[in-house]
């Protein structure tokens, strides 16, 4: 990019304020290059300064005794046991997505990859939550396609599985779709990188892939809202190569094994700008780099061209010096660029070279000390009143087979079969098998359980409810194959700040997030913020999805949710019926209204416990809990899981039986077993509802009244949309 004169117009393309930019002159004392305008243009862009979520971001609980490092590092640090961690996050990269569904959704997984082995951590196990717009939107397919390739091509090739996710519709994201990636990683308890450079003298090295002039203003972009130009923006989506991902993850983790790392950080968003100013800051240091060493793929790169640049496959490190040549070679047996670009200093500024002459020098402190920070107006979602009775227009058979079919609950399969979900050959539960995806920790017989988790429509209707359910739903999918739910992470996918109603919609679901973590003791160990997801002023629906970890003592003791013949079944939990926010009331009775389900924290702490400690007894064989759709989809895809029918009792005396079969009451699961008076005791002694279902028995699933449908004809309404809608 051509040197442009540095003016206050400029600044405001480059996204900073005019109060921003008269900021940034006090703090240089004149008129910065344009580098530097670059520099503070990305640093204080939202994505990387949160100037408009560090405020709430606060009230989250981060500590447990089983925390090793909460946010802050390039992912969240939990201790499993055996002398081990677990080390994950979940990041956002919607604009990309948009713009280049394929390589946006790739980098994605990327770099998310990078923020785990960074740490020192082998990568064990992707996720994703993917959100679409309507189906009958013409751009729908063409991200769907896009994204689920660049996915599973980036993990496939990478030789990471890909083990679990959620894939959803909704006209609010056709303008703006969700690509939310999760990594979870494995590394000695002992042997944890961090990022804070040391060490006055020290060589700061860069290793990885070349940079070219993807990716530039990559931050800025995604901290703006998209137009009309949207198309425009393609240069600002990254190019990911996953074979160098893979040379560089085994470089990194060999060089790891030795004594010569100080500090390392991924070269993400805003590239070698935030990894230099992020490790020198954290390490009270100053950073001096020579552009003129950084290996470069294309011609005559400016200082702002490397500077901003969001090339893939890049680590920035500072090494011990008698330790360069060892670290050299390792990268060099792997064929990957290794150059000393800079050293550490007393100076406290970081100070860029290239071609002799001196492109930026800032005093870092200010840099970070007096990055913007708002505290932006709120206004409150309205609450919305409760439905009252509401018909049945359809019937228990149609609306089930309604349901199990809709975009929102159709089988997943055309997705999950593009992924390679067992390589590495320590997957327990597949994607589908179970509410979480159970991944074995090599060479013992623990195991992790991961998932991810979000309900957005009761977000929009009351996002305190919302944030607080989401993280209740990743607890129990945990708790669901028997594992003990640790900490989460988290992704904050909201539309612009600058809007009261945005900004409110946010503090409350933090809020409901809070007070479910407290209550659950899950606390939050690392996350992303993704704000502006809108287009032409259109917003996304509020979406603050959850990443879940657990561990499990016993790879042996979890259980999926398939059904096997001659098992009891038996629900835990309350059925009151509730249908606002239901996915019943929006497919089959065409409305969207009411308040979501309630969550009763106390409730979901107290069913959840009862449900692991059976499972762990091994006195359950499948178990689901109950969530979208209500009960009689639970049922319907255990049914189908396990090529099993069940016959079905009567709804209790008094419930409406639309409501009682398709309401989604929370802190609820089904369970088969082999004897249900027995668990029916259990529950009753420990404060627990619960009740007889039916059984597992035959090829149909047989309802009160006796209507039946088969399995078969279930299936093949679950499985008809993907094909059929993809031409596959």
């Amino acid at each position: 990019m051509t040197k442009r004169e540095v003016t206050p117009a400029l600044a405001r393309e480059f996204g900073l304020s005019a109060e921003e930019y008269g900021r940034v002159l006090a703090i240089m004392g004149r008129t910065p290059s344009f580098t530097e305008l670059g520099i503070f243009s990305v640093m204080w862009s939202e994505h990387c300064s949160y100037k408009s979520s560090r405020v709430w971001l606060k009230q989250l609980p981060t500590a447990a005794p089983w925390v090793i490092h909460g946010p802050g590092e390039n992912a969240g640090v939990v201790d499993i046991g055996d002398g081990l961690a677990a080390v994950f996050k979940m990041e956002s990269h919607n604009h990309p997505s948009f713009i280049e569904p394929y390589q946006g959704a790739a980098t994605g997984v990327g770099g998310i990859l990078r923020d785990v082995f960074t740490m020192g951590a082998r990568p064990v196990a992707n996720l994703n939550a993917l959100r679409f717009g309507h189906p009958d939107d013409p751009r729908t397919r063409r991200v769907v396609d896009g994204v689920v390739r660049g996915v599973g091509g980036y993990g496939n090739c990478v030789g990471v599985p890909t083990v679990g996710g959620e894939v959803n519709f909704h006209p609010a994201y056709s303008g703006n779709p969700l690509v939310n990636a999760m990594t979870v990683g494995i590394a000695p308890r002992d042997r944890i990188f961090l990022s804070a450079a040391a060490g006055v003298g020290n060589p700061v090295v860069y290793v990885g892939s070349k940079t070219g002039r993807d990716g530039i203003h990559g931050a800025t972009m995604a901290s703006a809202e998209f137009d009309a130009a949207t198309e425009e923006k393609r240069p600002t989506v990254q190019v990911g190569d996953p074979y160098t991902e893979k040379l560089l993850i085994e470089a990194c983790l060999e060089l790891m094994a030795t004594d010569a790392i100080v500090a390392i950080q991924d070269m993400g968003a805003a590239g070698l700008t935030s990894s230099s100013v992020e490790m020198a800051g954290k390490g009270s240091v100053g950073i001096e780099l020579d552009l003129d060493q950084v290996p470069q793929r294309e011609a005559e790169m400016t200082a702002y061209e490397m500077m901003l640049s969001e090339s893939q496959e890049r680590m920035l490190m500072v090494l011990r010096p008698d330790r360069q040549d060892v670290a050299r070679a390792i990268f060099e047996k792997w064929e990957l660029d290794f150059a000393v670009i800079g050293r550490l200093t007393d100076t406290g500024r970081i100070v860029v070279r290239h071609r002799g002459a001196v492109e930026a020098d800032i005093a870092l402190d200010p840099l970070a000390e007096q990055a913007p920070l708002y505290h932006r107006p709120t206004a409150d979602t309205s609450k919305l009143p409760l439905l009252g009775e509401v018909a049945d227009p359809a019937g228990l058979v149609p609306a089930l087979l309604t349901l199990i079919g809709c975009p929102d609950l159709c089988s997943r399969a055309w997705v999950w079969n593009q992924y390679d979900s067992t390589i590495g050959g320590q997957t327990v539960q597949r994607p589908g098998g179970a509410d979480a995806a159970v991944v074995r920790i090599e060479g013992s017989r623990r195991a992790l359980a991961l998932t991810t988790d979000c309900t957005p429509r009761y977000c929009a209707a009351d996002p305190e409810a919302g944030g607080m359910q989401a993280v209740a739903e990743a607890w129990r999918n945990l708790s669901a194959v028997g594992a003990r739910p640790l900490a989460i992470t988290d992704n904050m996918n909201f539309g612009n700040p600058e809007k009261p109603e945005i900004m409110g919609q946010f503090a409350a679901s933090i809020r409901g997030m809070a007070a479910a973590c407290r209550a659950l003791d899950f606390p939050v160990v690392s996350g992303n913020v993704s704000l502006y997801n809108e287009t032409d002023g259109r917003g996304i629906l509020p979406t603050p999805a959850i990443g879940g970890l657990g561990v499990l003592e016993d790879a042996g003791q979890c259980v999926g949710l398939a059904l096997r013949p001659g098992l009891d079944l038996v629900l835990v939990g309350t059925a009151s019926g509730w249908l606002g926010q239901s996915l019943w009331l929006r497919e089959v009775a065409g409305r969207e209204d009411g308040p979501p389900p309630p969550v009763d924290l106390a409730a979901e702490r107290r069913n959840g416990d009862l449900v692991r400690e059976l499972i762990l007894a091994g006195r359950v064989r499948a178990c689901h809990d109950v969530s979208d759709g209500g009960l009689l989809v639970t049922v319907a895809e255990m049914a189908l899981g396990g090529d099993v029918g069940a016959t079905l009792l009567d709804a209790p005396a008094g419930s409406v039986p639309h409501c009682f079969w398709f309401g989604e009451d929370q802190a609820r699961y089904v369970l088969a077993v082999a004897d249900a008076d027995a668990i029916l005791i259990a529950a009753e002694s420990a404060g627990v509802p619960a009740q007889r279902l039916g059984r597992a028995e035959g090829t149909h699933l047989t309802l009160p009244g006796g209507v039946s449908i088969s399995l078969a004809e279930l299936r093949a309404a679950h499985e008809r949309f993907f094909p059929a809608w993809m031409g596959s």
